[in-house]
């Protein structure tokens, strides 16, 4: 019997109604001419006016044929295309059958697009059409190689039948260079029998450089994987279910096969006794690809066989066997002579191959196309239904993550059990998504009085959020902008949907590598966490878990986990104690970018805006060999690692740099970034916004993500690197400085050292800072064993707060202008001001501090200004190396020191340091130059009313 068919909906009663309020068909109720039933054909009466459409019994039709077609408000076109095609009673029909079974009936206008659209997006229509030859993605052609066995490529034929010795399996390697194969019997597929061969191989030909294999689990195991290692060997995998990338091994294996069906015996069990001499046969006979056989690129001449003993016999008359040999040359000419041989064989051998792979890429590109697939992109991907790899069918739809290779893309398939599978592109096939939804026909069907933008396509509008779904529409644009830039910048940033996202990207640019010195596992046993904790823990890991950050391990290493809490926010940031595995680990001295010199960069910049990525650090994968390393327990859920760049590695900031310098390449002069802080900044309007396009292109081609919430925009001012820069100027943030006027006095020498470190982070805002730390500084000297907190140190901590709050605004450097330096010096430090701008109107960009060395504190006062001379400026090296500034004292210490060079030998090598610099000294007096004159009065103003010890 067949099933029943139940088609779950009702006839309309009110279709009249629908019809006449529909907008789309009001344009052709106007050409319509109203029709007496009783008195007149239809199709006549058109034939006659001139007009396609007519209203009969109040209703709109098309009268196009020998009957009338109903006109179809829009409310009900998608029931129809359900019933014309996805029914049963349809039989999920093509385009065309789909299209002339309702165009018999019905017409609206865009019917043929809509039957068409419908059909492409068809699940079930997708999932088992047919592949097109056309579809393929073109041939991508291999490298040549010109090295004997400087790339093989192995693959394992089996089960076979066992034959007398056990042998069930057979490992096969090939070279790429020589085409020469070796097979080796196998009975089983321990890796230990594969390494063995491997070893034999290596010691006759040498260890390659690559070996091109599937993903087979016996060349994936650990023990392979150590072999590679250890012997320098690359280890190159296919994409699964795509032979053809290894096609040398695949199509000798299916030669092999064919040579022995032709030997064996009935029972097959003979099979490896054959192998030497079908062995002997390929290697003798010339290649097609190369024009040469195996034996002669390898060896460089021909071996002797069967027929060459035959032809010598008939020749030269010298019998099978015999022990006569004929030398003409001796073993010094031979080499030479085989040497210049395989020299000459190499260079016909490329051009043979060459010729041949233009050959065949001309002929399988006739029925092939390019083929590009987008990131976010839903696919179908063909794969195996059952153990067997014929029995493979289109599943999905899937989501492409990323584009790894020119026809390689890695698929995430949550369903599956590797989340993320790297396939090749001729195993995909674009996904058409529906914009409207399937109806749930009986609701649809029956009449409801909704309104044209209550339909199914707004409510999809809401459920299907775009990529830019984080993208703020409704924000206010800065009150520095027009209405037009601020259309134009968003513009700019809708550009760009995939960059915008609350979960994290996945770079291809590069992966971090965590390098042992002792490869002995760590195994700590996990922290106890408070059980009000175990919940938000877990629901931590199930999101990590679903992002793909995570993943189930077996390793044998094993790190705590930490609970710390975000800031400004009461959740918590899971984070694992790497301290054990850090310390065993290789560290990493890439560069971090100097903070001055990052704000310095921003200059006079107009508009400048900052990006912050998305959980930076998740973004970059981990090295496959390194993800068992970073493993850690959860109580109940078990054993996890990581498959991205974890919070707490050492190593991780400095492969983070790596990763935006290598993003960035190109954009000094507009962009810089400190980890996963990001900076674009430029002096006009039409240069930002190309500039934005710039960093925004490269930050997505990289595979990355924003976190939109934490960007800014074009502004003129923002927060950066725990500074406020713009308008030329850097300043304190408020909140850091409200922080400090709070702080408590220090108690114990490490909450002294933990204060001057806070209060350093603004060294550059208060003048003569280490004259005025320098009471807090000699507590945290050595000699001293508790805090003997004194006057002094309590006026030093008191005026070091007042001082940042009331921190001077600096000026950004403009290197199109002349610097001034203005020096000074006391009895306890030396103090700098680097300042630009009109005489008299100078604006400080940067002031230094130095406290004096005892023994620095004898020197005279004309040494100590001399001294201060000298080290301001090289501290100022950066600034003033290769161009003119002025150097302004209130002292006459430099004619000093001109004079008196000879006699000391310290002021000689002061003048003599002073050298490469060129500057015009100015005398200024203590009235005038304020800065300079409050800098060496600065001790005496610390002292507290009623003396003090000095």
């Amino acid at each position: 019997m067949s099933p029943p068919i139940d088609l779950q909906w009702e006839f309309p009663n009110n279709f009249r109604e629908r019809q006449e309020n529909d907008p789309s068909l009001q344009p052709l109720f106007k050409k319509a001419c109203n029709v007496d039933d009783g008195k007149e054909n239809a199709v006549g009466l058109k034939r006659v006016t001139g007009e396609p459409f007519i209203i009969k019994d109040k209703l709109l039709y098309l009268a196009d044929m020998e009957k009338p077609r109903l006109v179809v408000p829009k409310e009900y076109r998608s029931v129809i295309l359900h019933l014309g095609h996805t029914v049963p009673w349809s039989g999920h029909l093509g385009q065309a059958k789909t299209y002339n079974r309702v165009a018999q009936r019905f017409y609206w206008p865009g019917l043929y697009k809509d039957v068409v659209d419908y059909c492409k997006t068809c699940h079930e229509c997708q999932k088992v059409a047919p592949t097109k030859l056309s579809d393929r993605a073109q041939l991508q052609t291999l490298p040549i190689m010109d090295v004997p066995y400087e790339r093989i490529a192995m693959d394992i034929i089996g089960p076979l039948p066992k034959s007398s010795n056990g042998h069930k399996y057979a490992l096969v390697i090939c070279d790429y260079a020589t085409r020469y194969p070796d097979v080796y019997p196998l009975r089983s597929l321990q890796v230990k029998h594969i390494v063995r061969c491997l070893v034999d191989l290596f010691s006759r030909v040498g260890i390659p450089k690559e070996i091109l294999t599937d993903q087979g689990t016996s060349f994936m195991s650990h023990l392979v994987k150590s072999l590679y290692d250890q012997l320098g060997v690359k280890g190159i995998r296919t994409t699964p279910y795509h032979p053809e990338t290894d096609g040398l091994v695949e199509r000798f294996n299916g030669t092999l096969k064919q040579m022995l069906r032709k030997f064996i015996d009935d029972t097959g069990k003979d099979w490896d006794k054959w192998l030497p001499f079908l062995l002997f046969a390929y290697r003798e006979v010339p290649q097609a690809s190369t024009g040469f056989s195996p034996f002669e690129l390898l060896y460089g001449r021909q071996v002797r066989g069967p027929l060459d003993m035959l032809k010598e016999n008939w020749v030269a008359g010298v019998a099978p066997g015999s022990t006569e040999v004929a030398s003409t040359t001796n073993i010094v000419s031979y080499i030479l002579q085989m040497r210049d041989k395989l020299e000459t064989y190499r260079e016909k051998v490329r051009d043979h191959m060459q010729k041949a792979q233009q050959k065949q890429k001309v002929w399988y590109d006739k029925h092939a196309c390019e083929r590009e697939l987008k990131t976010g992109q839903k696919v179908l991907v063909l794969l195996p239904t059952g153990p067997s790899k014929l029995l493979a069918k289109w599943q999905g739809p899937y989501t492409v993550a990323r584009k790894t290779g020119p026809v390689t893309y890695e698929v995430i398939c949550p369903d599956r059990h590797k989340s993320k599978q790297l396939l090749h592109v001729n195993l995909l096939k674009e996904y058409h998504e529906r914009n409207t939804p399937e109806p749930g026909v009986k609701q649809i069907l029956m009449v409801r009085d909704v309104q044209p933008e209550d339909s199914g396509i707004s409510e999809v509008g809401e459920v299907e959020m775009s990529p830019f779904r984080d993208m703020p529409t409704s924000e206010d644009p800065p009150e520095h902008l027009t209405e037009d830039q601020w259309h134009q910048l968003n513009e700019v940033r809708q550009s760009f949907p995939s960059l915008f996202s609350d979960k994290p990207g996945r770079t291809d640019a590069i992966t971090h590598n965590i390098i042992l010195k002792d490869t002995k596992p760590v195994r700590l046993k996990p922290y106890r966490i408070p059980e009000r904790m175990m919940g938000p823990l877990r629901k931590e890991v199930q999101m990590m878990l679903e992002l793909g950050v995570i993943e189930p391990s077996k390793s044998e290493w094993s790190n705590p986990i930490v609970l710390v809490p975000k800031k400004d926010s009461p959740q918590l940031r899971f984070c694992s104690d790497m301290r054990k595995l850090n310390s065993i680990s290789c560290f990493d001295s890439y560069p971090m970018p100097r903070i001055d010199e990052l704000l310095e960069r921003l200059g006079k910049a107009k508009y400048i805006t900052t990006l912050d990525l998305c959980k930076g650090y998740w973004q970059v994968p981990l090295e496959p060999s390194c993800k068992e390393y970073t493993a850690f327990q959860i109580p109940g859920m078990g054993l996890f690692q990581y498959t991205v760049l974890p919070f707490g590695l050492h190593g991780a900031p400095a492969t983070f740099q790596r990763l935006m310098d290598i993003i960035l390449d190109g954009c000094f002069k507009f962009a810089a970034a400190y980890l996963d802080d990001v900076v674009i900044y430029s002096e006009s309007w039409e240069e930002h916004l190309q500039h934005l396009k710039v960093v925004m292109a490269k930050i997505q081609k990289a595979g990355l993500t924003l976190n939109v919430s934490k960007c800014a925009w074009a502004q003129e001012e923002v927060k950066y690197l725990g500074y406020i820069v713009g308008h030329g100027q850097i300043k304190p943030q408020v909140e850091k400085v409200k922080a400090i006027q709070t702080i408590p006095r220090p108690k114990t020498k490490k909450q002294v050292r933990s204060f001057l470190g806070l209060v350093g982070w603004f060294r550059r805002f208060i003048p003569h800072f280490s004259t005025l730390a320098a009471p807090l500084t000699d507590l945290t000297r050595k000699h001293t064993s508790k805090v003997m907190w004194n006057d002094d140190c309590e006026h030093a901590f008191q005026s070091l707060k007042r001082q940042i709050s009331e921190a001077p605004v600096l000026q950004s450097p403009d290197f199109s202008k002349p610097f001034v330096v203005q020096v000074d010096a006391s009895n306890v430090g030396l103090g700098a001001v680097l300042a630009q701008g009109e005489a008299g109107e100078e604006k400080p960009v940067l002031f230094l501090s130095k406290k004096l060395f005892d023994r620095e504190k004898n020197y005279s006062t004309v040494e100590k200004e001399g001294l201060a001379i000298k080290w301001a400026i090289d501290s100022l090296k950066y600034y003033l190396l290769g161009r003119e500034f002025i150097l302004q004292t209130d002292h006459r210490p430099l004619v000093w020191m001109h004079s008196k060079q000879h006699q000391n030998a310290r002021i000689l090598r002061w003048c003599l340091a002073l050298q490469p610099y060129q500057f015009t000294i100015q005398h200024c007096p203590g009235k005038k130059n304020l800065i300079a004159d409050y800098l060496s009065r600065l001790p005496d103003m610390c002292q507290p009313e009623g003396g003090g010890s000095e």
